[in-house]
Protein backbone atom coordinates (compact mmCIF):
# COMPACT_ATOMS: atom_id res chain seq x y z
CA UNK A 1 0.00 0.00 0.00
CA UNK A 2 2.73 2.21 0.90
CA UNK A 3 4.41 1.51 -2.09
CA UNK A 4 1.79 2.29 -4.36
CA UNK A 5 0.90 5.57 -2.81
CA UNK A 6 4.61 6.70 -3.39
CA UNK A 7 4.30 5.61 -6.91
CA UNK A 8 1.48 7.80 -7.00
CA UNK A 9 3.05 11.04 -5.57
CA UNK A 10 2.53 12.91 -2.29
CA UNK A 11 -0.29 13.67 -3.09
CA UNK A 12 -1.61 11.09 -2.71
CA UNK A 13 -0.84 10.61 1.04
CA UNK A 14 -3.69 11.37 3.55
CA UNK A 15 -3.27 14.35 5.71
CA UNK A 16 -3.48 12.31 8.97
CA UNK A 17 -0.36 10.42 7.45
CA UNK A 18 1.88 13.10 7.32
CA UNK A 19 0.46 14.83 10.58
CA UNK A 20 1.09 11.45 12.22
CA UNK A 21 4.79 12.06 11.24
CA UNK A 22 5.69 15.22 12.31
CA UNK A 23 3.79 14.87 15.86
CA UNK A 24 6.20 11.59 15.94
CA UNK A 25 8.93 13.78 15.05
CA UNK A 26 8.24 16.22 16.94
CA UNK A 27 8.03 14.00 19.90
CA UNK A 28 11.71 12.37 19.39
CA UNK A 29 12.74 16.01 19.41
CA UNK A 30 11.28 17.17 22.19
CA UNK A 31 12.88 13.92 24.60
CA UNK A 32 16.03 13.95 23.15
CA UNK A 33 16.55 18.05 23.75
CA UNK A 34 14.80 17.41 27.16
CA UNK A 35 17.59 14.31 27.61
CA UNK A 36 20.57 16.56 26.23
CA UNK A 37 18.96 19.95 28.73
CA UNK A 38 19.08 17.20 32.04
CA UNK A 39 23.17 16.30 30.71
CA UNK A 40 24.21 19.89 30.25
CA UNK A 41 22.78 21.36 32.69
CA UNK A 42 23.23 18.38 35.76
CA UNK A 43 27.01 18.20 34.90
CA UNK A 44 28.00 21.81 34.01
CA UNK A 45 25.36 23.96 35.66
CA UNK A 46 24.19 22.24 38.85
CA UNK A 47 27.69 22.02 40.41
CA UNK A 48 28.83 25.23 39.15
CA UNK A 49 25.68 27.05 40.89
CA UNK A 50 26.41 24.68 44.07
CA UNK A 51 29.73 26.27 44.03
CA UNK A 52 28.78 29.82 44.31
CA UNK A 53 25.89 28.70 46.42
CA UNK A 54 28.87 27.36 49.12
CA UNK A 55 31.25 30.24 48.71
CA UNK A 56 28.78 32.95 49.42
CA UNK A 57 26.81 31.69 52.69
CA UNK A 58 27.17 33.90 55.55
CA UNK A 59 29.94 33.42 58.06
CA UNK A 60 29.43 31.91 61.68
CA UNK A 61 28.54 35.26 63.13
CA UNK A 62 25.92 36.03 60.34
CA UNK A 63 27.75 38.12 58.55
CA UNK A 64 26.68 38.11 55.00
CA UNK A 65 29.43 36.79 52.74
CA UNK A 66 31.43 35.48 55.82
CA UNK A 67 33.10 32.00 54.25
CA UNK A 68 33.90 34.06 51.51
CA UNK A 69 35.08 37.62 53.05
CA UNK A 70 36.66 35.08 55.96
CA UNK A 71 38.61 33.28 53.56
CA UNK A 72 40.01 36.01 51.29
CA UNK A 73 41.17 37.58 54.64
CA UNK A 74 43.86 35.12 55.57
CA UNK A 75 47.48 36.05 54.35
CA UNK A 76 47.90 32.79 52.57
CA UNK A 77 45.10 33.58 50.29
CA UNK A 78 45.92 37.18 49.52
CA UNK A 79 49.90 35.96 48.75
CA UNK A 80 49.00 32.89 46.78
CA UNK A 81 46.55 36.19 44.09
CA UNK A 82 49.41 37.82 44.44
CA UNK A 83 51.24 34.93 43.07
CA UNK A 84 48.85 33.74 40.64
CA UNK A 85 48.41 37.25 39.44
CA UNK A 86 52.09 37.95 39.23
CA UNK A 87 53.41 34.82 37.70
CA UNK A 88 50.50 34.71 35.30
CA UNK A 89 51.17 38.02 33.82
CA UNK A 90 54.92 37.53 33.18
CA UNK A 91 54.24 34.31 31.71
CA UNK A 92 51.42 35.73 29.30
CA UNK A 93 54.36 37.99 28.24
CA UNK A 94 56.73 35.49 27.31
CA UNK A 95 53.70 33.43 25.65
CA UNK A 96 53.27 36.59 23.46
CA UNK A 97 56.44 37.22 22.12
CA UNK A 98 57.10 33.51 21.35
CA UNK A 99 53.61 33.32 20.36
CA UNK A 100 53.76 36.25 18.04
CA UNK A 101 57.20 35.80 16.69
CA UNK A 102 56.58 31.83 15.14
CA UNK A 103 52.86 32.80 14.03
CA UNK A 104 54.06 35.96 11.89
CA UNK A 105 57.19 34.08 10.78
CA UNK A 106 55.38 30.99 9.48
CA UNK A 107 51.90 33.07 8.67
CA UNK A 108 53.93 36.00 5.92
CA UNK A 109 56.99 34.24 4.77
CA UNK A 110 58.30 32.17 2.24
CA UNK A 111 59.63 29.73 4.71
CA UNK A 112 59.58 25.91 3.77
CA UNK A 113 58.12 22.93 5.77
CA UNK A 114 55.45 25.01 7.34
CA UNK A 115 53.54 21.87 8.25
CA UNK A 116 56.39 20.24 10.19
CA UNK A 117 56.93 23.60 11.85
CA UNK A 118 53.45 24.31 12.97
CA UNK A 119 53.17 20.71 14.58
CA UNK A 120 56.74 21.21 16.65
CA UNK A 121 55.08 24.80 17.40
CA UNK A 122 52.29 23.44 18.69
CA UNK A 123 53.75 20.05 20.75
CA UNK A 124 53.71 22.23 23.92
CA UNK A 125 49.84 22.24 23.47
CA UNK A 126 50.11 18.62 23.20
CA UNK A 127 52.18 17.40 26.50
CA UNK A 128 50.08 17.95 29.70
CA UNK A 129 51.90 20.51 32.03
CA UNK A 130 53.18 18.58 34.36
CA UNK A 131 54.99 16.46 32.01
CA UNK A 132 56.13 19.72 30.42
CA UNK A 133 57.48 20.81 34.40
CA UNK A 134 58.85 17.67 34.70
CA UNK A 135 60.73 17.48 31.16
CA UNK A 136 62.41 20.78 31.96
CA UNK A 137 63.16 19.77 35.17
CA UNK A 138 65.46 17.16 34.04
CA UNK A 139 66.62 19.29 31.41
CA UNK A 140 67.80 21.77 33.87
CA UNK A 141 69.09 18.94 35.60
CA UNK A 142 70.68 16.80 33.30
CA UNK A 143 74.51 16.42 31.86
CA UNK A 144 73.82 18.39 28.59
CA UNK A 145 73.89 21.72 30.46
CA UNK A 146 76.27 20.64 32.96
CA UNK A 147 78.79 20.96 30.26
CA UNK A 148 78.06 24.65 29.80
CA UNK A 149 78.07 24.96 33.24
CA UNK A 150 74.57 26.24 33.75
CA UNK A 151 73.19 23.08 35.70
CA UNK A 152 72.72 23.50 38.94
CA UNK A 153 75.66 22.33 41.15
CA UNK A 154 75.82 19.07 43.22
CA UNK A 155 73.04 19.96 46.36
CA UNK A 156 72.00 23.15 44.78
CA UNK A 157 68.44 23.81 44.28
CA UNK A 158 67.35 23.74 40.84
CA UNK A 159 66.45 27.04 39.48
CA UNK A 160 63.10 26.24 37.77
CA UNK A 161 62.16 25.93 41.75
CA UNK A 162 61.41 29.86 41.74
CA UNK A 163 58.49 31.80 39.98
CA UNK A 164 61.52 32.44 37.53
CA UNK A 165 60.85 28.99 36.38
CA UNK A 166 56.90 28.77 36.66
CA UNK A 167 56.96 31.59 34.29
CA UNK A 168 59.88 30.09 31.80
CA UNK A 169 57.80 27.14 31.72
CA UNK A 170 54.08 28.13 31.83
CA UNK A 171 55.09 30.70 29.30
CA UNK A 172 56.41 28.52 26.53
CA UNK A 173 53.49 25.82 27.44
CA UNK A 174 51.01 28.80 26.84
CA UNK A 175 52.71 30.15 23.93
CA UNK A 176 50.36 27.34 21.58
CA UNK A 177 47.73 29.55 22.35
CA UNK A 178 48.81 32.69 21.39
CA UNK A 179 50.59 31.40 18.05
CA UNK A 180 46.82 30.02 17.09
CA UNK A 181 44.63 33.13 17.66
CA UNK A 182 47.45 35.42 16.06
CA UNK A 183 47.70 32.49 13.10
CA UNK A 184 43.74 32.71 12.70
CA UNK A 185 44.24 36.63 12.90
CA UNK A 186 46.47 37.28 10.24
CA UNK A 187 44.30 35.06 8.39
CA UNK A 188 41.81 37.39 8.23
CA UNK A 189 43.47 40.49 7.63
CA UNK A 190 42.00 42.73 4.96
CA UNK A 191 44.37 42.15 2.01
CA UNK A 192 43.73 45.41 0.19
CA UNK A 193 45.47 46.97 2.47
CA UNK A 194 48.60 45.06 2.78
CA UNK A 195 48.72 45.14 -0.79
CA UNK A 196 48.67 49.04 -1.03
CA UNK A 197 51.71 49.01 0.83
CA UNK A 198 53.70 46.52 -0.66
CA UNK A 199 52.92 47.91 -4.08
CA UNK A 200 53.65 51.68 -2.26
CA UNK A 201 57.57 50.01 -2.44
CA UNK A 202 57.70 49.61 1.88
CA UNK A 203 60.04 46.87 2.92
CA UNK A 204 58.21 44.10 4.34
CA UNK A 205 59.66 45.09 7.62
CA UNK A 206 58.22 48.74 7.68
CA UNK A 207 54.68 46.66 6.60
CA UNK A 208 54.50 44.34 9.23
CA UNK A 209 55.68 46.78 12.04
CA UNK A 210 53.35 49.64 10.44
CA UNK A 211 50.48 48.15 8.73
CA UNK A 212 50.06 44.42 9.84
CA UNK A 213 51.18 44.62 13.61
CA UNK A 214 48.38 47.29 14.68
CA UNK A 215 45.54 45.26 12.72
CA UNK A 216 46.36 42.08 14.06
CA UNK A 217 46.38 43.37 17.92
CA UNK A 218 42.93 42.07 18.52
CA UNK A 219 44.11 38.71 17.62
CA UNK A 220 47.12 39.40 19.70
CA UNK A 221 44.89 40.07 22.59
CA UNK A 222 42.89 37.52 22.39
CA UNK A 223 45.84 34.84 22.52
CA UNK A 224 47.17 36.84 25.29
CA UNK A 225 43.94 36.59 27.39
CA UNK A 226 43.48 33.12 26.32
CA UNK A 227 47.38 32.53 27.69
CA UNK A 228 46.39 34.25 30.48
CA UNK A 229 43.30 32.51 31.72
CA UNK A 230 45.36 28.95 31.16
CA UNK A 231 48.11 30.19 33.34
CA UNK A 232 45.63 31.28 36.22
CA UNK A 233 44.12 27.65 35.77
CA UNK A 234 47.44 25.63 35.59
CA UNK A 235 47.89 23.16 37.93
CA UNK A 236 50.76 20.90 36.95
CA UNK A 237 53.47 23.54 36.68
CA UNK A 238 52.73 25.67 40.07
CA UNK A 239 52.52 22.30 41.36
CA UNK A 240 56.17 20.45 40.46
CA UNK A 241 57.77 23.70 40.62
CA UNK A 242 56.15 25.95 43.28
CA UNK A 243 55.46 23.48 46.07
CA UNK A 244 59.27 23.02 46.08
CA UNK A 245 60.04 26.38 45.90
CA UNK A 246 57.99 27.61 48.55
CA UNK A 247 55.70 29.85 45.36
CA UNK A 248 52.20 29.03 46.40
CA UNK A 249 49.43 30.52 43.73
CA UNK A 250 45.77 29.66 44.12
CA UNK A 251 45.78 26.79 42.62
CA UNK A 252 47.85 25.13 44.51
CA UNK A 253 46.82 26.63 47.75
CA UNK A 254 43.59 24.80 46.81
CA UNK A 255 44.96 21.61 46.74
CA UNK A 256 46.54 21.95 49.82
CA UNK A 257 43.76 22.86 51.85
CA UNK A 258 41.79 19.73 50.48
CA UNK A 259 44.42 17.33 51.48
CA UNK A 260 43.52 18.53 55.24
CA UNK A 261 40.11 17.31 54.55
CA UNK A 262 37.58 18.08 57.09
CA UNK A 263 34.40 19.99 57.65
CA UNK A 264 34.86 23.36 57.05
CA UNK A 265 37.45 22.73 54.20
CA UNK A 266 35.38 22.77 51.74
CA UNK A 267 33.72 26.32 52.35
CA UNK A 268 37.27 27.52 52.58
CA UNK A 269 38.33 25.88 49.04
CA UNK A 270 34.46 26.81 47.56
CA UNK A 271 35.63 30.55 48.37
CA UNK A 272 39.07 30.30 47.07
CA UNK A 273 37.88 28.74 43.47
CA UNK A 274 35.05 31.51 43.28
CA UNK A 275 38.10 34.07 43.53
CA UNK A 276 40.04 31.86 40.82
CA UNK A 277 37.08 31.29 38.40
CA UNK A 278 36.49 35.26 38.55
CA UNK A 279 40.03 36.15 37.56
CA UNK A 280 39.42 33.64 34.93
CA UNK A 281 35.88 35.33 33.95
CA UNK A 282 37.81 38.34 33.83
CA UNK A 283 40.66 37.09 31.49
CA UNK A 284 37.89 35.74 29.18
CA UNK A 285 36.18 38.96 28.72
CA UNK A 286 39.22 40.57 27.26
CA UNK A 287 38.23 38.90 23.45
CA UNK A 288 34.79 39.54 24.11
CA UNK A 289 35.93 43.71 24.28
CA UNK A 290 38.80 43.74 21.63
CA UNK A 291 36.93 40.94 19.19
CA UNK A 292 34.82 44.95 18.03
CA UNK A 293 37.58 46.72 16.84
CA UNK A 294 38.94 43.71 14.51
CA UNK A 295 38.86 44.28 10.88
CA UNK A 296 37.53 41.88 8.80
CA UNK A 297 39.16 41.33 5.54
CA UNK A 298 38.64 39.20 2.36
CA UNK A 299 38.79 35.38 1.99
CA UNK A 300 41.98 35.38 0.01
CA UNK A 301 45.12 34.64 1.76
CA UNK A 302 47.81 36.92 1.90
CA UNK A 303 50.86 36.62 -0.60
CA UNK A 304 54.14 35.68 1.71
CA UNK A 305 57.09 38.03 1.52
CA UNK A 306 59.84 36.11 0.38
CA UNK A 307 62.87 36.20 2.01
CA UNK A 308 65.20 35.53 -0.48
CA UNK A 309 68.82 35.03 0.35
CA UNK A 310 67.58 35.17 3.97
CA UNK A 311 65.11 32.41 3.73
CA UNK A 312 67.94 29.73 4.98
CA UNK A 313 69.28 32.09 8.32
CA UNK A 314 65.39 32.56 9.30
CA UNK A 315 64.33 28.78 8.98
CA UNK A 316 67.40 27.89 10.74
CA UNK A 317 66.37 30.45 13.67
CA UNK A 318 63.14 29.41 13.82
CA UNK A 319 64.11 25.49 14.13
CA UNK A 320 66.63 25.87 16.59
CA UNK A 321 64.04 28.13 18.73
CA UNK A 322 61.12 25.66 18.20
CA UNK A 323 63.66 22.82 19.11
CA UNK A 324 64.77 24.40 21.85
CA UNK A 325 61.84 25.19 23.86
CA UNK A 326 59.91 22.21 22.44
CA UNK A 327 61.80 19.17 21.19
CA UNK A 328 64.83 19.02 23.91
CA UNK A 329 63.27 18.92 27.09
CA UNK A 330 61.31 15.96 25.59
CA UNK A 331 64.71 14.54 24.62
CA UNK A 332 65.88 15.19 28.31
CA UNK A 333 62.70 13.74 29.41
CA UNK A 334 63.85 10.36 27.54
CA UNK A 335 67.23 10.52 28.68
CA UNK A 336 66.54 10.57 32.32
CA UNK A 337 63.96 7.25 31.89
CA UNK A 338 66.67 5.95 30.72
CA UNK A 339 69.14 6.83 33.15
CA UNK A 340 70.11 4.22 36.09
CA UNK A 341 69.57 6.77 39.12
CA UNK A 342 68.92 10.07 39.58
CA UNK A 343 72.74 12.00 38.90
CA UNK A 344 74.12 9.02 36.77
CA UNK A 345 75.41 10.24 33.64
CA UNK A 346 73.79 8.92 30.52
CA UNK A 347 75.72 6.69 27.94
CA UNK A 348 75.34 3.60 26.18
CA UNK A 349 76.88 1.34 28.82
CA UNK A 350 74.64 2.53 31.64
CA UNK A 351 71.75 3.28 29.65
CA UNK A 352 68.68 0.45 31.04
CA UNK A 353 65.47 0.01 30.73
CA UNK A 354 64.86 -0.64 34.65
CA UNK A 355 62.45 2.14 35.29
CA UNK A 356 60.26 1.63 32.82
CA UNK A 357 60.36 -2.30 34.23
CA UNK A 358 59.87 -1.01 37.69
CA UNK A 359 57.11 1.98 36.71
CA UNK A 360 54.83 -1.30 34.71
CA UNK A 361 55.96 -4.10 36.08
CA UNK A 362 56.79 -3.47 40.06
CA UNK A 363 54.42 -0.52 40.88
CA UNK A 364 51.24 -1.83 41.01
CA UNK A 365 49.24 1.79 41.28
CA UNK A 366 50.94 2.39 37.36
CA UNK A 367 49.07 -0.53 36.00
CA UNK A 368 46.01 0.85 37.48
CA UNK A 369 46.54 4.28 36.16
CA UNK A 370 47.14 2.93 32.87
CA UNK A 371 44.00 1.25 33.15
CA UNK A 372 41.64 4.01 34.65
CA UNK A 373 43.00 6.87 32.10
CA UNK A 374 42.52 4.54 29.21
CA UNK A 375 39.01 3.84 30.39
CA UNK A 376 38.23 7.35 31.97
CA UNK A 377 39.74 8.77 28.34
CA UNK A 378 38.00 6.23 26.01
CA UNK A 379 34.79 6.25 27.96
CA UNK A 380 34.61 10.41 27.92
CA UNK A 381 35.52 10.17 24.21
CA UNK A 382 32.35 8.02 23.50
CA UNK A 383 29.54 9.88 25.83
CA UNK A 384 30.92 13.32 24.48
CA UNK A 385 31.21 12.36 20.66
CA UNK A 386 27.61 10.89 20.94
CA UNK A 387 26.31 13.96 23.00
CA UNK A 388 27.77 16.40 20.81
CA UNK A 389 26.39 14.57 17.00
CA UNK A 390 22.40 15.62 18.56
CA UNK A 391 23.28 18.73 19.86
CA UNK A 392 25.12 19.91 17.06
CA UNK A 393 22.18 18.44 15.10
CA UNK A 394 19.48 21.20 16.59
CA UNK A 395 21.53 23.89 16.93
CA UNK A 396 22.84 24.37 13.21
CA UNK A 397 20.68 22.58 11.12
CA UNK A 398 17.45 22.63 13.37
CA UNK A 399 18.23 26.30 14.66
CA UNK A 400 17.25 25.50 17.91
CA UNK A 401 16.96 28.35 20.37
CA UNK A 402 17.42 25.78 23.19
CA UNK A 403 20.11 23.45 21.67
CA UNK A 404 22.16 27.10 21.03
CA UNK A 405 21.89 27.92 24.64
CA UNK A 406 23.00 24.01 25.76
CA UNK A 407 25.79 24.73 23.29
CA UNK A 408 27.01 27.84 25.16
CA UNK A 409 26.74 26.44 28.69
CA UNK A 410 28.33 23.41 27.71
CA UNK A 411 31.40 25.23 26.91
CA UNK A 412 31.49 27.12 30.63
CA UNK A 413 32.83 23.85 32.60
CA UNK A 414 35.91 23.73 29.88
CA UNK A 415 36.70 27.67 30.10
CA UNK A 416 36.74 28.04 33.87
CA UNK A 417 40.23 26.13 35.61
CA UNK A 418 39.99 22.97 36.03
CA UNK A 419 40.59 23.09 40.35
CA UNK A 420 37.42 25.26 40.34
CA UNK A 421 35.02 22.55 38.36
CA UNK A 422 36.65 19.85 40.64
CA UNK A 423 35.52 21.56 43.65
CA UNK A 424 31.97 22.45 42.62
CA UNK A 425 32.04 18.36 41.34
CA UNK A 426 32.90 17.74 45.15
CA UNK A 427 30.08 19.81 46.29
CA UNK A 428 27.61 18.12 44.11
CA UNK A 429 28.47 14.41 44.20
CA UNK A 430 30.12 14.05 47.90
CA UNK A 431 26.56 13.29 49.54
CA UNK A 432 24.61 10.25 48.50
CA UNK A 433 23.05 10.85 44.59
CA UNK A 434 19.55 11.57 45.86
CA UNK A 435 17.07 7.48 44.47
CA UNK A 436 20.39 5.65 44.52
CA UNK A 437 21.78 6.58 48.09
CA UNK A 438 25.24 6.32 46.57
CA UNK A 439 28.26 8.46 47.12
CA UNK A 440 30.57 9.21 44.19
CA UNK A 441 33.12 10.88 45.78
CA UNK A 442 36.39 8.16 46.20
CA UNK A 443 34.74 6.13 42.96
CA UNK A 444 36.20 6.56 39.67
CA UNK A 445 32.76 7.69 38.79
CA UNK A 446 32.98 10.78 40.02
CA UNK A 447 35.99 11.12 37.81
CA UNK A 448 34.32 10.19 35.15
CA UNK A 449 31.74 12.99 35.46
CA UNK A 450 34.19 15.84 35.74
CA UNK A 451 35.76 14.88 32.56
CA UNK A 452 32.41 14.38 30.92
CA UNK A 453 31.30 17.83 32.04
CA UNK A 454 35.18 19.41 31.41
CA UNK A 455 36.16 18.42 27.91
CA UNK A 456 32.09 18.08 26.21
CA UNK A 457 33.34 21.48 24.24
CA UNK A 458 36.16 19.71 22.61
CA UNK A 459 34.20 17.21 20.70
CA UNK A 460 31.14 20.01 20.27
CA UNK A 461 33.23 22.76 18.60
CA UNK A 462 34.37 20.27 15.43
CA UNK A 463 31.48 18.84 14.87
CA UNK A 464 29.00 22.29 14.77
CA UNK A 465 31.39 23.35 12.44
CA UNK A 466 31.11 19.99 9.96
CA UNK A 467 27.70 20.45 10.69
CA UNK A 468 27.39 23.95 8.93
CA UNK A 469 28.96 22.67 5.63
CA UNK A 470 25.52 20.09 5.13
CA UNK A 471 22.74 20.81 3.26
CA UNK A 472 20.00 21.14 5.01
CA UNK A 473 17.86 19.42 2.25
CA UNK A 474 19.24 15.73 2.68
CA UNK A 475 18.04 15.87 6.44
CA UNK A 476 14.88 17.05 4.99
CA UNK A 477 14.36 14.62 2.20
CA UNK A 478 15.12 12.06 4.90
CA UNK A 479 12.34 12.92 6.59
CA UNK A 480 9.97 13.24 3.65
CA UNK A 481 10.65 9.44 3.02
CA UNK A 482 9.61 8.86 7.18
CA UNK A 483 13.10 8.15 8.04
CA UNK A 484 13.16 9.05 12.41
CA UNK A 485 15.24 11.05 14.34
CA UNK A 486 17.77 8.92 15.32
CA UNK A 487 17.92 6.76 11.67
CA UNK A 488 18.34 10.30 9.97
CA UNK A 489 21.50 10.78 12.82
CA UNK A 490 22.97 7.57 12.09
CA UNK A 491 22.33 7.21 8.47
CA UNK A 492 22.33 11.03 7.09
CA UNK A 493 24.04 13.00 9.41
CA UNK A 494 27.19 10.82 10.96
CA UNK A 495 28.32 9.40 7.38
CA UNK A 496 28.95 13.44 6.78
CA UNK A 497 30.45 14.49 10.46
CA UNK A 498 31.82 11.94 11.34
CA UNK A 499 35.33 12.45 11.00
CA UNK A 500 35.24 15.95 12.36
CA UNK A 501 33.59 14.22 15.15
CA UNK A 502 36.43 11.49 15.32
CA UNK A 503 38.64 13.91 15.39
CA UNK A 504 37.08 15.80 18.34
CA UNK A 505 36.58 12.53 20.23
CA UNK A 506 40.86 11.89 19.92
CA UNK A 507 41.27 15.57 20.78
CA UNK A 508 39.03 14.36 24.40
CA UNK A 509 41.29 10.92 24.47
CA UNK A 510 44.68 12.70 24.08
CA UNK A 511 43.54 15.62 26.91
CA UNK A 512 42.00 13.29 29.37
CA UNK A 513 44.34 10.49 28.90
CA UNK A 514 47.43 12.67 30.99
CA UNK A 515 44.73 15.16 33.37
CA UNK A 516 46.06 15.64 36.33
CA UNK A 517 44.24 19.57 37.29
CA UNK A 518 40.60 17.94 38.07
CA UNK A 519 42.37 14.46 39.22
CA UNK A 520 44.54 15.94 41.48
CA UNK A 521 41.22 16.84 44.13
CA UNK A 522 39.48 13.65 42.86
CA UNK A 523 41.76 11.03 42.65
CA UNK A 524 41.53 8.30 45.74
CA UNK A 525 43.64 5.18 46.08
CA UNK A 526 42.82 2.39 43.64
CA UNK A 527 41.53 5.20 41.49
CA UNK A 528 44.64 7.10 40.55
CA UNK A 529 45.29 8.17 36.76
CA UNK A 530 48.38 8.68 34.74
CA UNK A 531 48.54 12.16 35.60
CA UNK A 532 48.06 11.42 39.54
CA UNK A 533 50.92 8.93 39.10
CA UNK A 534 53.28 11.13 37.43
CA UNK A 535 52.87 13.78 39.83
CA UNK A 536 53.16 11.35 42.73
CA UNK A 537 56.49 9.76 41.51
CA UNK A 538 58.27 13.18 41.15
CA UNK A 539 56.70 14.30 44.56
CA UNK A 540 58.32 11.51 46.34
CA UNK A 541 61.46 11.82 44.46
CA UNK A 542 61.67 8.85 41.92
CA UNK A 543 62.30 10.82 39.22
CA UNK A 544 63.75 7.86 36.99
CA UNK A 545 60.37 6.32 37.02
CA UNK A 546 58.68 9.08 37.11
CA UNK A 547 60.66 10.19 33.85
CA UNK A 548 59.54 6.81 32.15
CA UNK A 549 55.89 7.20 33.13
CA UNK A 550 55.84 10.21 31.42
CA UNK A 551 57.63 9.09 28.27
CA UNK A 552 55.20 6.35 27.55
CA UNK A 553 52.36 9.14 28.10
CA UNK A 554 53.97 11.31 25.41
CA UNK A 555 54.41 8.58 23.02
CA UNK A 556 50.59 7.53 22.85
CA UNK A 557 49.94 11.29 23.02
CA UNK A 558 51.98 11.89 19.37
CA UNK A 559 50.28 8.57 18.25
CA UNK A 560 47.21 10.02 18.64
CA UNK A 561 47.90 13.57 17.31
CA UNK A 562 49.55 11.45 13.85
CA UNK A 563 46.44 9.76 13.66
CA UNK A 564 44.01 13.02 14.22
CA UNK A 565 46.73 14.32 11.44
CA UNK A 566 46.07 11.18 8.65
CA UNK A 567 42.07 12.59 9.25
CA UNK A 568 42.66 16.52 8.04
CA UNK A 569 42.34 16.07 5.02
CA UNK A 570 38.46 14.98 5.28
CA UNK A 571 38.36 17.99 8.22
CA UNK A 572 36.85 21.25 8.42
CA UNK A 573 40.32 23.97 8.32
CA UNK A 574 40.66 24.45 11.95
CA UNK A 575 39.45 21.34 13.85
CA UNK A 576 42.68 19.84 13.31
CA UNK A 577 44.98 22.22 15.52
CA UNK A 578 48.24 21.86 13.66
CA UNK A 579 47.02 22.03 10.40
CA UNK A 580 49.44 24.35 8.40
Amino acid sequence: MDHELRKRGTSAYPASYFFGRKRSSWGAKRVLLIALAVYVVALGVLPLARLFVEAFLPGRGGELFGVLLQQWRTPAAQTALIHTLEASALATLVSVLIGVVVAFVLALTDIRNKAGLTFVALLPLLVPSQITALAWIELTSSSMLALLGLAPAPGETNMLYSKGGIVLVMGIEHSTLVFLAVRAGLRNLPRDLIEAARLGGAHPLRVARSVILPLALPAILAGAALAFVASIGNFGIPALLGIPGRYTMLTTLIYQHLQGFGPRVLGEVAALAVGLAALAVAGLMLPVVVRGFAIQGGSASLEPFPLGRGRAWVETLIWILLTVIAVIPLVALLAASLAPALGVPLRFDTATLANYRFALLEQDATLRAFGNSLLLAFTTALVSAAVALPLAYFATLRQSRTARVLDAVAAVPYAVPGTVLAIAIILVFLPPVPLLNVSLYGTIGIILIAYLARFLALVLRPTMAAMGLINKNLDEAAQIAGAPLLLRLRAVILPSVGPSVMAGALLIFMSALNELTVSALLWSTGRETLGVVVFALQYEGNSPAAAAVATISVALTLALAMLATTLRGRLPEGVVPWQA
